[in-house]
């Protein structure tokens, strides 16, 4: 369709303001001179009750009384006043998906061209979340619809509608029924889809494939989970209880693998069915500044022990009590696996929200019991293989020599571990460098001057070829951190506006400075030159969740209903959220390029 030239279009507002100038006297006098007097709104709701934590949807229907009409929400000029539906924000719900109908091409004797425009009924949806601390009872929520009417001849002044939506709300474990299917059945909620392997469809794999299929699919979001930075601790911990066992039954090294394991089980068991239960985010509290210290400090702790200053065992007293005098026993392995399951808190928290959001829909705590089971067990599997064969390491043809050196490398590891936890602590900007001065500087000492194997020409070969291949790949992603990436602007409600004006689509980033996966996708994913490109025409913009309980945090991570981070929000061009494209956890470049196209196709 062509657009009006500026003469044009001073043309149209010209004609508008006069022919408003001659009729709204007799028209105010006849029917009032608000938009208000030509409209009314109703609500319908699509259940009968709502239930505390559930989701329901809210249908908004505007009367608009014959002859007369409203600009559609997106007016076919920019300065024609469109249709805007502002719910009021409180404690406890949380709106989303706010879908306005397309406008009616109409030709009005005011102007050269159609307009897009709202006649008869028009129907705007949008979708209601409840918290599960809602208290039960009569309530009603409240919004406003910003509209301005006009007839061929006329515009009324602007208008603020406010419209009530009375809902009875009771407990979660209550029944509810869906009434108004009609008038809901064009309007479908576009759930979130969250990465990492962990999307909405394992609810759909229940309820299609079945249990088996699907409790599978978590099992190997479990094993993906290994993929993440912080789990590596695990693997040096784990080296250093089982190395140095001394049993050979196959049997019982595998009975106490399997103990190992269940105790890691047992931690992300009970912080997973907690997390549902409360509500909060899986492992935030692990995310705090005390505790990445403490976890670091810890580390650091165990890789002075890998560098042979000191053995750590459990004290005689009780591991006499627990089933081993060195600290292998059933029970200490147990334990051990229970602490060390902490380690790897801080990364897997964004893959689980969708875990989070399956369990809350279905209520049932059995049933969140064996989800966080199944994944915890998919996370602990490999401990369980490397717990059984660790013990293969003392059968080395010379293990002496090659004992000492392969501790040595992992006290190099859990040293750099153990810096890594305490940067994210208290120098998160410095955490990045870490893993390349780690690779350069323990290459230097484990190809080059570590002393263990001196006049074995095997070993001193590989320690040599070991150390060359780690300084060049510490060389390497020194050099990958100075790669350019997105440019983000700080975020503002400024901007949100300014971009909404400027018709452009808006692209931000829910991170905090303690969140792991965030640096993942600051330094892969966002350094990607498809990535770059692919977000040239959104507005960039950075959303620090540092501070994640401060009232400004609160009050964000409400407004876009923010579980956790990393979080990707996508806007399209006339502000609205596109919710398929949203993204929760660590995203790969490719897929990243993926979720931008639809926020950049919307509305052109």
């Amino acid at each position: 369709m062509a657009r009006l030239n500026f003469s044009e279009r001073w043309w149209t507002v010209v004609l508008i303001l006069a022919a408003s100038a001659v009729a709204a006297p007799t028209l105010a006098r006849q029917m009032g001179s608000s938009s208000e007097s030509r409209i009314e709104a109703s609500s319908k709701l699509s259940i009968d009750r709502a239930a505390a934590g559930s989701t329901f949807k809210v249908a908004v229907i505007l009367k608009i009384a014959e002859g007369w009409h409203v600009n559609s929400h997106t007016p076919t000029y920019d300065y024609l006043i469109g249709t805007t539906l502002e719910p009021a924000q409180r404690e406890g719900i949380i709106v989303t998906d706010i879908r306005y109908p397309k406008g009616e091409k109409t030709k009005f004797g005011f102007a050269e061209d159609s307009l897009s425009v709202y006649q008869g009924s028009p129907t705007i949806f949008f979708t209601v979340k409840l918290s599960e601390r809602v208290p039960p009872g009569k309530d009603t929520l409240r919004a406003k619809v910003e509209v301005q009417s006009c007839n061929n001849q006329v515009c009324l002044a602007p208008a603020s509608i406010d419209v009530s939506i009375p809902v009875e709300i009771v407990g979660a474990g209550d029944k509810t029924n869906q009434i108004n299917e009609a008038i809901f059945s064009s309007y479908t909620i576009q759930a979130s889809t969250p990465t990492g392997g962990s999307r909405s469809e394992i609810g759909q794999l229940f309820e299609e494939k079945g249990s088996l299929v699907a409790f599978l699919a978590i099992f190997v979001i479990g094993l993906a989970l290994n993929l993440t930075p912080c789990v590596y601790p695990m693997l040096s911990v784990t080296v250093s209880l089982f190395g140095g066992q001394t049993e050979t039954n196959a049997v019982k090294v595998f009975l106490k693998a399997a103990t190992y394991v269940l105790g890691i089980a047992t931690m992300y068991t009970v912080l997973g069915v907690s997390a549902a239960l409360s509500g909060t985010l899986f492992g935030s509290w692990l995310q705090s500044p005390w505790v990445l210290s403490g976890i670091g400090a810890l580390l650091l702790g165990l890789s002075l022990s890998s560098f042979g200053l000191y053995q750590i065992q459990m004290p005689y007293w009780l591991t006499s009590k627990l089933g081993g005098t060195t600290g292998t026993g059933l029970i200490s392995l147990y334990l051990s696996g229970l602490v060390v399951g902490v380690f790897a808190a801080p990364c897997i928290g964004p893959p689980v929200i969708a875990l989070l959001t399956l369990v809350s829909s279905k209520a049932d705590p059995l049933f969140g019991f064996w989800v966080f089971f199944t994944l915890s067990l998919g996370l602990g599997f490999p401990y369980l293989i490397l717990g059984t064969f660790s013990g293969m390491i003392q059968k080395i043809p010379r293990s002496g020599a090659w004992l000492v050196w392969v501790e040595r490398i992992f006290g190099v590891i859990l040293s750099a571990a153990g810096l890594f936890y305490l940067s994210l602590a208290f120098m998160p900007k410095l955490s990045a460098f870490v893993i390349p001065a780690a690779l350069i500087l323990g290459g230097i000492y484990l190809g080059f001057l570590e002393r263990s194997g001196k006049g074995k020409k095997g070993l001193q070969w590989i320690k040599w070829a070991f150390g060359v291949i780690a300084v060049a790949l510490g060389l390497f992603t020194a050099n990958a951190l100075r790669e350019p990436g997105i440019r983000w602007e700080q975020f503002s409600e400024s901007k949100i506006i300014d971009a909404k004006s400027r018709h452009k689509p808006v692209l931000m980033d829910f991170y905090a400075d303690w969140c792991i996966p965030c640096l993942e996708l600051e330094r892969k994913t966002f350094t990607d030159a498809g990535a770059i490109d692919a977000t040239s025409e959104f507005v960039r913009l950075k959303v620090d969740l540092t501070h994640f309980d401060s009232p400004e945090s609160e009050a964000l991570r409400k407004r876009y209903d923010i579980a956790g981070v990393p979080t990707i929000v996508f806007l399209d061009r006339n502000g609205q959220e596109m919710l398929s494209s949203r993204v929760v956890g660590y995203i790969s470049p490719k897929e990243f390029v993926e979720q931008t196209k639809p926020a950049v196709a919307a509305g052109r």
